[in-house]
């Protein structure tokens, strides 16, 4: 698996993204609102790098994202890896002792898959898996 993206809890994307792009000359490359996850996302990335940053805001009080603000601050909320076959992938893991957020892939923002693990089991940082659409050809 290689790294497909950082997430980072933020209060405002268009501040964030700012400083991305004046600092470390970071593009905006995709922009999504995800209502059934209570966030906007916006995907940042430099030139020729596959793996992004990810700016995580949120759109509902109640969501995710709100309570990890409320309860951390803005910062780094998640590693991403990329992997081929999810479905492969969660049983593998589980296998290991790696406990699973999610009991099956569920829809993730830029039409991918993702499952989460537990940070508990994975040094205290939560992770995500992501399948991208057409990952398996």
């Amino acid at each position: 698996m290689t790294v497909d993206h950082i997430g980072i809890a933020v209060s405002s994307i268009e501040e964030a993204a700012t400083f991305y792009a004046k600092t470390l000359g970071l593009k905006v490359a995709h922009r999504e609102d995800t209502p059934g996850h209570g966030v906007r996302v916006a995907f940042l990335g430099a030139e020729g790098e596959k793996a992004m940053i990810e700016l995580l805001e949120p759109a509902a009080e109640d969501g995710p994202i709100a309570k990890f603000l409320r309860s951390r601050g803005p910062g780094l909320h998640h590693l991403a890896f990329a992997a081929a076959s999810i479905e492969d992938e969660m049983p593998r893991i589980a296998g290991l002792g790696v406990s699973l957020i999610d009991r099956a892939p569920k829809p993730g923002s830029r039409r991918t898959r993702v499952c989460f693990l537990h940070p508990k089991d994975c040094g205290g940082v939560l992770v995500e898996l992501v399948e991208h659409p057409n990952a398996h050809q």
